[in-house]
């Protein structure tokens, strides 16, 4: 009976490391931190200043009291009474559907078509690849009927 190695804690980390989809994973995080600031960006530049056109740039002035009187200090901290810092919630919101949507529409589904495309092309090559494997058994039986054909005819004639 021999007992069976172990592997190492080491040997273990280092597969865990190289495996496809840990290194994906890492880039697509280093992309996404650099994707957030660009998002960022069109919040503060684009979205904040048509909220401002109605109301104020600045979505985290948006609130209610739900606990009267409320004072919030300048740095934020709550001084008095509940308030409801709804603006905030609804920024960090669009920021959400706006990272969603520019990822579905710039990332997901140009990629996904691409995907489709490449199996439509697969799928019509080996499609091809089929028509021409039956053609090429069509003539071999052709080919092995008329074999058969010509032993039948010249069997009782044997020089």
């Amino acid at each position: 009976m021999s007992a069976k190695k172990e592997p190492s804690v080491w040997q273990g980390f280092k597969a865990f490391l190289m495996r496809g989809n840990v290194v994906d994973l890492a880039v697509a995080v280093v992309i996404g931190a650099a994707f957030t600031n660009i998002v960022n960006s069109v919040v503060k530049g684009v979205i904040n200043p048509l909220v401002g056109a109605i109301g104020t740039q600045n979505l985290d002035h948006y609130s209610s009291c739900l606990k009267a009187p409320c004072k919030v200090a300048a740095d934020g901290t709550v001084q008095s009474g509940v308030p409801i810092l709804w603006g905030s919630v609804l920024g960090a919101t669009l920021t959400f559907v706006i990272t969603a949507a520019v990822v579905y529409f710039l990332m997901v589904l140009p990629m996904s078509k691409y995907l489709a495309r490449q199996a439509d092309r697969k799928a019509a090559r080996e499609g091809t690849k089929e028509i021409v494997e039956v053609s090429e058994l069509e003539v071999l039986k052709e080919i092995r009927d008329a074999l058969v054909a010509q032993r039948g005819t010249g069997h009782g004639d044997e020089r």
